[in-house]
């Protein structure tokens, strides 16, 4: 699912690495599908859970990436490296023997 192999679970470790990636690949998606209806700064509980697992990741990307015509790019990159960093990470524990 999305890029992540939750099945390939050997060991805890990787399990848990694999399914933090993927809790916050899912929330990212939700907080950009969401901010086209109800602003990300709004008293929405749903909303404001989301900004705050997600603004830790997106605000360095921010900081980097310019916005174009008005579209933030950052849930995009982000989106991009959350799988290539699980693959990355989960590759070195494998070969770690972890």
């Amino acid at each position: 699912m999305f890029g992540f192999d939750l099945v390939d679970c050997t060991t805890p470790i990787r399990c848990l690495i694999s399914t933090f990636f993927a809790v916050l690949y899912f929330c990212i998606i939700v907080r950009a599908l969401l901010s086209w209806f109800v602003s990300p700064y709004s008293n929405n509980p749903i909303m404001r859970i989301l900004v705050d697992v997600t603004e830790p990741v997106l605000a360095p990307i921010r900081r980097i990436v310019p916005t174009i015509a008005m579209m933030d790019l950052s849930p995009l990159v982000a989106l991009l490296a959350i799988p290539a960093l699980n693959a990355l990470i989960i590759t070195a524990l494998h070969n770690a023997g972890l």
